[in-house]
Order: structure tokens, then C-alpha cells, then sequence
């Protein structure tokens, strides 16, 4: 009797998985989604936004990225592989070439500045990912971004040690990603097809990163790699449908001449950025894709209404045995968007209603006041109506003011309002 090797196993194990997760996956709710998000959070004017952004910071991005290859001169050859990749990450490739040379000059001139003028460079480079943190916070739904000064730390590592790590990856098969761009002799065709894979997962690699780090909250890794995967097919897709349509319809090269690099490379950067913020987009959302959960409008006192479910919800998982709740788990009970859970999570534990713990990588929310003897005043102040002049009356002759928390809570029995 023979024994199944226990990688091939695995192997077959996985990709069953996968094939089950892709079958069952609700491809229609995630192309709705996309729709919405791209209408309602102005996603095409954010692509428009960063494009700028990132033209302006192009040439601080590849000054900095020089200095730290001038400052390890063991790393030239870094330089050389990292550039061939880039060269053939853009469309077409007669637009790619003049556009990497003049970036190279022009960097070249500005590394000869002094250093108040390298200084206003690097700011301008960190301009840019401060408004890649901030788009990205405001798709994951983050009330609060991460600290500056964490967040230039965390930009200066980027900016320094991502190249270096990205050069070194790619000197290991400089000669083979030059000659699949034919400029050396051929390869065969199944190594040709492993450096285009390569290529694949060092985009993915990069995204998924991207999504899992950059945004203040827990992104799970599975998460970020199906936005990730999304943003690498689709650059690959767009770079294959622009580079057919420059050479099939030269409408710029007619109208523009020479200068026709510069329209199509801002379309590329545009086309970019709108396939990376909906690739964002998929990674914020799969876990209520995945649920099958609804968002809930966003409507006055909406956001007073989920807290009070949440409150509910976690005082009845304190009389229970596991004493707490996660957020994907409190959005799988309540049915609703975890994007809208978190940010009314956030709003307990400001005001000390419930603790967060990490256990196994894993969070639990657990509830930490006595129902009965809660006010409800502050969260009514904090989500539903503020404590000013004009509203003193109303909440006088409502009885907000006297209300408990338990009172908010609706068929609360004996169980419900116990005590920590």
C-alpha cells in the first residue's frame, strides 16, 4: 500500500479549498459593492488626486531611492535590476524607456542640491504616502490614523529598505527578466512563464503589504491578498489592454508627437491607482462578503442605534461561556458591514464601556460596566444628540438624562443586566 507524499497533499488540500472559497464566493455583492464604493467615496476623483500626488513626488521618490543606492555602493547592481524591472512594468515600452530616462536625470540633478534642498525633496516624497495612509483610512472606515511620527517612521523604513529588499530580489534573476524581455537570447517558455510569475507576486507581494500594514486597524493576511491578487490581475490586465490599444489606435502619437509619453503615462498612472483603491476596496470588504452581511444606511442616529445592538449583543456573551466577542463575530450575529461594527467599538472603548483583548493574535471584546447602573447620558451625547442650549429642553422633557443603559436595551431580562 503506497502513501500520498504529504506535500502534493497539501497541495490538493489547498487548492480544493480555494476552489470551494471561489465557487461559493459572492462574485455579484463584490461587483455591487465595487460600484457603490466607487460612486459614494468619489474612488475615480481619488484616483485623479493621487495621480497628481504622485507625479509630483516621482522625481523625490527616485532621489531618494538613488541616495540609498549611492550610500551602499555593494547595491549598483540592485539598482540596474530594480530599474529593467520597472521598465517593464510600464506600458508600452516605448513610452516606458523615456520616462525612466528622464526620471534619472532629472534625479541626477536634484541629488547635486543641498541639504535643505534634499530635505524639502524627501517631504515631498512622504507627501505622497501620507496620502496613500489617509485614502486608505477613509476606505477602511479609521476614525483615527496612526500617530505622525509613527507614521513617518514607518514611511522612512518604507522608502529606505524597500528598495533594497525589492533590488535584491530581483539581482537573482536580473539575467532571466532580461531575457524574457528579449534582450538577451530567448528562454524557454516554462521559464519565461516563471518569471512572469514572479513578477506577479512581487506586485502581489507588495499590495498585499500594503493593504495589511498601512491601514490603522487588524487587516487579516487572507484579506489582503485577495485585494492584493485583484490589483495584480487587474495592472496586468490594463497593461496589456493599453499597450494594444497605443499600438492598434496611435491617436496620441498623431495629436502629441513626441510628446505624447507624457498623456499616456498619466493615463497609466491614473489606471493604476483606480485598480489599487478597488483593490482596497475588495480587502476592506471580504469580510462582510464573506458573511454575507448588509451595510446599514448611513442614517441620523444609526450609528446610536448599532451601539445599542452591539451593547446588547456583548451582554448577553457575558452570561455566556466564551464572556466576549470578536468583531467579525459581533458583525455576524447583528448582520451588518464590519466596517461599521468597529468604528461603534471604537466609540465603547473611549468611553471605557468595554475592553479589547488579544488572545492568540486574536481579539475579544468583553463588556465592563453594570448595566443598571450605567448612565446612558454620554453615549447619548457622543452618537445621538449633543448637550447644548437649544437641545437642553428636548432632552429634559424625554428623560434622556435619567435613562441607564439597561433602559436603552431593548426586552433586557435579569441575565442581561447583572454586573461584571
Amino acid at each position: 500500500m503506497t502513501s500520498t507524499p504529504l506535500a502534493p497533499r497539501r497541495w490538493r488540500q489547498w487548492l480544493a479549498e480555494l476552489a470551494k472559497v471561489l465557487g461559493d464566493w459572492p462574485w455579484y455583492d463584490t461587483i455591487r459593492t465595487l460600484r457603490l464604493r466607487l460612486r459614494d467615496d468619489h474612488l475615480a476623483l481619488t484616483a485623479g488626486s493621487l495621480t497628481f500626488t504622485t507625479l509630483i513626488s516621482l522625481v523625490p521618490l527616485v532621489t531618494v531611492v538613488l541616495a540609498v543606492f549611492t550610500a551602499f555602493p555593494m547595491f549598483s547592481r540592485f539598482q540596474l535590476s530594480l530599474q529593467q524591472y520597472f521598465v517593464q512594468a510600464l506600458v508600452p515600452d516605448n513610452i516606458a524607456r523615456p520616462v525612466l530616462q528622464a526620471l534619472t536625470q532629472f534625479a541626477g540633478k536634484a541629488s547635486k542640491l543641498g541639504s535643505l534642498g534634499l530635505l524639502l525633496l524627501g517631504v515631498t516624497a512622504l507627501a505622497l504616502l501620507l496620502t496613500i495612509d489617509r485614502t486608505l483610512n477613509n476606505i477602511w472606515r479609521v476614525p483615527r490614523p496612526r500617530p505622525l511620527a509613527q507614521r513617518l517612521l514607518v514611511y522612512w523604513a518604507a522608502l529606505t529598505l524597500g528598495p533594497l529588499l525589492l533590488g535584491a530580489s530581483l539581482s537573482m534573476t536580473s539575467y532571466a527578466l532580461s531575457a524574457s524581455r528579449g534582450l538577451v537570447s530567448a528562454l524557454p517558455g516554462g521559464l519565461a512563464l516563471l518569471i512572469d510569475l514572479l513578477e506577479f507576486t512581487l506586485l502581489a507581494s507588495g499590495m498585499a503589504a500594503l493593504f495589511r500594514f498601512m491601514p490603522h486597524t487588524q487587516v487579516r493576511w487572507r484579506h489582503a491578498w485577495a485585494g492584493a491578487v485583484f490589483v495584480a490581475l487587474g495592472i496586468e490586465l490594463a497593461k496589456r489592454a493599453l499597450g494594444w490599444y497605443v499600438q492598434s489606435v496611435p491617436t496620441y502619437s498623431v495629436v502629441y508627437g513626441a510628446f505624447a509619453t507624457l498623456p499616456i503615462f498619466l493615463l497609466w498612472i491614473y489606471l493604476s491607482w483606480l485598480i489599487v483603491l478597488l483593490g482596497a476596496v475588495v480587502a476592506a470588504y471580504a469580510p462582510s462578503l464573506a458573511m454575507r452581511v448588509v451595510r446599514r444606511p448611513d442614517r441620523p442616529g444609526g450609528r446610536f442605534a448599532l451601539a445599542v445592538a452591539v451593547l446588547q449583543a456583548l451582554a448577553l456573551a457575558r452570561v455566556a461561556s466564551h464572556r466576549g466577542l470578536s468583531a467579525e463575530g459581533l458583525a455576524g450575529q447583528l448582520r451588518t458591514d464590519p466596517l461599521q461594527v468597529e468604528p461603534v467599538l471604537d466609540d465603547l472603548l473611549a468611553l471605557g464601556w468595554c475592553g479589547r483583548l488579544d488572545e492568540d493574535g486574536a481579539q475579544r471584546h468583553v463588556l465592563l460596566i453594570d448595566l443598571q447602573g450605567t448612565p446612558a447620558r454620554p453615549l447619548v451625547d457622543r452618537l445621538l444628540l449633543q448637550d447644548k442650549d437649544s437641545t437642553a429642553a428636548f432632552r429634559q422633557r424625554s428623560g434622556l438624562d435619567t435613562l441607564t443603559v439597561a433602559d436603552l436595551l431593548p426586552g433586557a431580562g435579569p441575565a442581561v443586566h447583572q454586573g461584571p
